[in-house]
């Protein structure tokens, strides 16, 4: 015990969090499964500790049935749904909360086990509390955003969606640079070149367009627009404004597919052009080079995976494809960044 408050490094911690981030994948794909399944609204209310607890009933199973047909969903896409068929819809959103509540367990348990046992490094006690702060906020954010769907709507607000999946990529990148860091130590030197506001910048825009893709899943816009390169044979949608520009950005179908075609082919010149600037480098490390080649050619998997998804109309198992991209994508750009700060 005592080595490890003498170092600034714990490969246990490390392991610890990798797990964790493991889970918040799996959380970030489940979500998606929930949403093409069009189960995220089967469960009606926020309890917290007691909703851990399917229905253990018929009765309670038929109560359960009867909130959800009071909301729009139901009487709009769903009427005459049968028990079976609820149930269904109702696995998919318990499992989904049921991870997020597991997720946290696996998370403070182990936090609090480390703590007490003085293992973890002392520089990173507060980044780690910070962490737990925000996955309790993604769990409120998460009922926020299905309470938008329960009165007035048939499904969530596309920009609460994108907030919620972002606040999850968010925790996804701090729990793997804190993994590395725990693995790894405090850097002894850094890097003193441009690559680190190069690779910033590669991260800042893989958000964006994680955040575009939630508005274009949000508005269900894979659904229109389904050729390529251009959009019903035009350059521009012919819906794209759609009466102001906050609805035109976060609620036109066409508009907001164009954005996300549009930051996918900056994106990937950028992605390949730094991939090979990285492999062709003289200073950056072996390992450097290779995560740089790595976000070149997941990028280019990735494009060719969303326009597959686009023109076969966003099925279920395409639509998954692409979000597990997205998400290896942003790992190996986080992982990427992490490398290039160090010698």
């Amino acid at each position: 015990m005592t080595s490890f408050l003498r170092s600034d490094r714990s490969k246990p911690v490390a392991t610890w969090l990798f797990v964790v981030a493991a889970l918040v994948l799996g959380m970030v794909i489940l979500g998606g499964a929930t949403r093409l399944t069009d189960s995220g609204l089967s469960i009606t209310q926020w309890k917290p500790v007691t909703g851990a607890l399917p229905p253990l009933s018929q009765p309670d199973w038929l109560a359960e049935f009867e909130r959800y047909k009071q909301i729009p969903q139901y009487a709009q896409l769903n009427p005459g749904m049968s028990l079976a068929d609820f149930k269904t819809i109702y696995w998919w959103e318990w499992s989904h909360r049921f991870l997020g509540r597991l997720i946290g367990v696996v998370f403070f348990a182990p936090f609090v086990v480390f703590a007490i046992r003085r293992e973890l490094p002392r520089r990173l006690f507060l980044r780690l509390a910070g962490i737990f702060a925000l996955g309790a906020l993604q769990g409120a954010v998460g009922w926020w955003m299905v309470a938008s769907g329960l009165a007035g709507r048939v499904s969530v607000a596309p920009e609460r969606l994108a907030v919620h999946l972002g606040l999850a990529f968010a925790l996804l990148g701090l729990l793997l640079w804190t993994a590395f860091d725990a693995w790894a130590g405090a850097a002894r030197q850094t890097l003193p070149s441009p690559w680190g506001r190069w690779a910033a910048a590669l991260i800042g825009v893989i958000y964006l367009q994680i955040l575009l893709g939630a508005l274009v899943a949000g508005n269900d816009a894979g659904l229109v627009y389904n050729d390529w390169p251009l959009m019903n044979g035009a350059l521009l949608p012919d819906d794209y404004w759609v009466g102001s520009l906050w609805s035109s950005l976060a609620h036109s179908q066409g508009a907001v597919q164009l954005h996300h075609r549009l930051v996918a082919y900056g994106l990937t010149i950028g992605a390949v052009a730094l991939g090979v600037g990285a492999w062709r480098s003289g200073v950056l490390s072996r390992e450097a080079r290779w995560l740089g080649v790595g976000v070149a050619a997941t990028i280019l998997a990735q494009a060719a995976l969303g326009i597959a998804t686009l023109m076969a109309r966003a099925p279920v198992g395409l639509s998954l494809a692409h979000q597990l991209a997205a998400a290896l994508l942003f790992a190996l750009a986080i992982g990427f960044a992490w490398r290039v700060r160090r010698l």
